[in-house]
């Protein structure tokens, strides 16, 4: 943003959170960055960590309202999600609470909010053509997180004319040390069972992107001029391996067997539906495999050509080094099942 006589306060939620201490460790580089944590735990926060903490629940009210006082600019990194079902729990605990902070930090006169979303929020091109960081989004209607997520960027959307920039990041798969809910957490364990299959062959490119130019990418939407009154950015990192290079490099690290036989993504969806509806009399905390899990094994060309012009955002973290980091944290905890919903 343009210099002013006083550094620029970035109000980072979620902040002992995976995302949250990457955004943290990359403002902390930045000079004329003056850095408000917002978390539950302030004990947990970084070691490093040598500013403000504003300590409370984002589903509170009243804390909504304060947090965001004397605040610059939001980097929102803390929310509720589930990979599936909890349709009410993702109105309340999600939803609902995310919505009126934006509007509590409208009427605060917060000059930019940053929203953290996903790249499966938008609808593939049906010519299997890259997806651009304002492609239009679609609705799922089997994933309430992800289909409360187009309703909070349509939110930012209409209200962008209000004096707050808005800001949409369309970010990655998740894969580092520390990250503990995504695509590959959930498909380490569920690989050790010799019952997942390639989808479609495994030729579907992921688009992974590690901590380290996650917290970069937030660090530069925070700081940098020049950017519309809405926005939208692909976060992704510098290369998309495909889900078959992505799966037998999980089990050459893990010495887990490789899937012996291919389904096409209409027979991935039914059988995820299939367990969705069983689940209720099946052991275990989340159905084997969900809908979304098979949404977000699908095709992700996602350039980040705009968030290069408008941000200067160069990913570098090689996938395979972020992926085996969180292979190392797994095979230390016996490599555990993920729960599929909790705060993120």
């Amino acid at each position: 943003m343009s210099p002013r006589s006083r550094a620029t306060r970035v109000l980072v939620t979620g902040a002992t959170g995976f995302l949250g201490r990457n955004i943290l460790a990359a403002l902390a580089a930045r000079p004329n960055v003056t850095l408000v944590a917002a978390c539950r735990t302030p004990d947990r926060l970084p070691p490093a960590f040598t500013g403000e903490a504003r300590v409370g629940d984002l589903r509170d009210p009243g804390y909504r309202k304060a947090v965001v006082d004397s605040i610059d600019v939001v980097c929102h990194a803390g929310t509720w999600g589930a990979f599936w079902g909890h349709a009410e729990l993702e109105r309340r605990q999600f939803f609902e609470p995310n919505r009126d902070l934006i509007d509590r930090a409208i009427d605060r006169g917060v000059r930019r909010f940053i929203q953290t979303s996903t790249i499966a929020i938008a609808a593939r091109p049906a010519d299997g053509g890259p997806i651009d960081d304002f492609a239009p989004t679609r609705r799922t209607g089997f994933w309430p997180h992800l289909d409360r997520l187009i309703d909070l960027d349509d939110h930012m959307r209409r209200s962008s004319d209000r004096g707050t920039q808005m800001v949409t990041m369309r970010l990655g798969h998740f894969v580092g040390a520390g990250n503990t809910l995504g695509l590959v957490p959930a498909l380490v364990p569920r690989l050790r069972t010799r019952l997942v299959p390639w989808l479609a062959g495994g030729r579907a490119r992921l688009a992974l992107v590690g901590g380290s130019d996650l917290g970069e990418a937030y660090a530069l939407a925070a700081t940098t001029d020049g950017l519309d009154d809405y926005e939208s950015f692909n976060i992704c990192g510098p290369t998309s391996p495909t889900t078959r290079q992505v799966i037998e490099f999980i089990a050459d690290e893990t010495g887990s067997p490789r899937p012996w036989f291919s389904v096409p993504y209409a027979a991935g969806y039914a059988f995820a539906w299939l367990m969705e509806k069983l689940h209720p009399v099946l052991s275990g905390s989340d159905p084997f495999l969900t809908r979304s899990l098979v949404h977000v094994s699908e095709d992700w060309d996602c350039p980040t050509d705009h968030a290069a012009r408008k941000l200067g955002y160069t990913p570098h973290e090689d996938w395979r080094t972020a992926v085996r980091e969180s292979l190392s944290e797994a095979e230390a905890n016996g490599y555990p099942w993920p729960r599929l919903a909790q705060p993120t």
